[in-house]
């Protein structure tokens, strides 16, 4: 009896525990457009890629104007001049993976300046919402637009407008 009346205790200590953490939740896409360096690194970001995706469009063009020559060609090579044109399509086709893969591949060039450009804002936002999660005396803070379901929140738990605040911006405002 005495077992059953410990654990039944127990339970109820542990199930008011659970009522007592404070949560809250952010929203880190409607932050970030709060900040105006991040918009400008994202434009500068969009640039880049674009400039660069022009360049590789190039390339595979380029491939694909040696190919159909090739083809028109083809009739009136040689063994030898057809093995080379061929080669030198493989080749230039992978100088262009080559490319494409430098500038936008696993940790390229791309991801490089974004690492650059954005990783200190998100930083920033980072200290700022723990310094808003401390400061509310929360527990746990979610990202909105993160991996987690979140499948109700109360907008009375959105701390994202006291972050930008803490950030030093205006919430309401979208930066242009």
């Amino acid at each position: 009896m005495k077992k059953i009346l410990l654990i039944c205790c127990f339970t109820l200590i542990s199930g008011l525990s659970a009522f007592a953490q404070r949560f809250a939740y952010v929203d880190s896409e409607y932050i970030l457009k709060h900040i105006p360096e991040y918009l400008s690194a994202q434009k500068q970001l969009d640039a880049l890629s674009q400039q660069w995706q022009k360049e590789v469009d190039g390339r595979f063009a380029d491939v694909e104007k040696m190919y159909k020559a090739y083809q028109a060609d083809q009739v009136l090579l040689t063994d030898e001049m057809r093995k080379r044109r061929e080669n030198e399509i493989v080749e230039r086709e992978k100088e262009a993976k080559e490319f494409q893969r430098q500038k936008f591949g696993f940790e390229g060039e791309l991801y490089q300046q974004r690492v650059k450009l954005v990783k200190p804002i998100q930083e920033r936002v980072a200290k700022a919402v723990e310094a808003v999660a401390e400061n509310a005396g929360l527990d746990m803070v979610f990202d909105k637009n993160s991996n987690v379901i979140m499948l109700y929140a109360s907008l009375r738990l959105d701390k994202s407008n006291d972050v930008i605040t803490r950030l030093g911006y205006k919430p309401g405002t979208l930066a242009k």
